[in-house]
């Protein structure tokens, strides 16, 4: 069953953002991260600045999309409501 992380988004809904298939997951920039999918599909996350070399969020995603694979399989999304910065967008590509 494919697993999804909610994502809260600043003056937006909540975006899913696929938690299958991913083969990295980049802290790209003190406001970005990058997942990459094994389709070279790639989505964006924008969020508030981080200190220059931490990887709080990529590191919170990383747990989230963990703990979302670990859930029963009719649990289909894992919600990231405690994230360590607010996300202002996400963008696929």
């Amino acid at each position: 069953m494919a697993k999804f992380l909610s994502i809260p988004v600043a003056s937006e809904q909540k975006q899913l953002v696929s938690a299958d298939g991913i083969i990295l997951l980049e802290q790209a920039s003190t406001t970005t991260v990058v997942i990459t999918y094994a389709s070279a599909k790639a989505v964006t996350v924008t969020h508030a600045a981080s200190a220059a070399g931490s990887e709080e969020v990529r590191d919170y995603l990383q747990d989230s999309i963990v703990f979302a694979q670990q859930q029963p399989w009719h649990q289909v999304k894992y919600e990231c409501d405690a994230l360590p910065k607010a996300v202002s967008g996400i963008v696929v590509a």
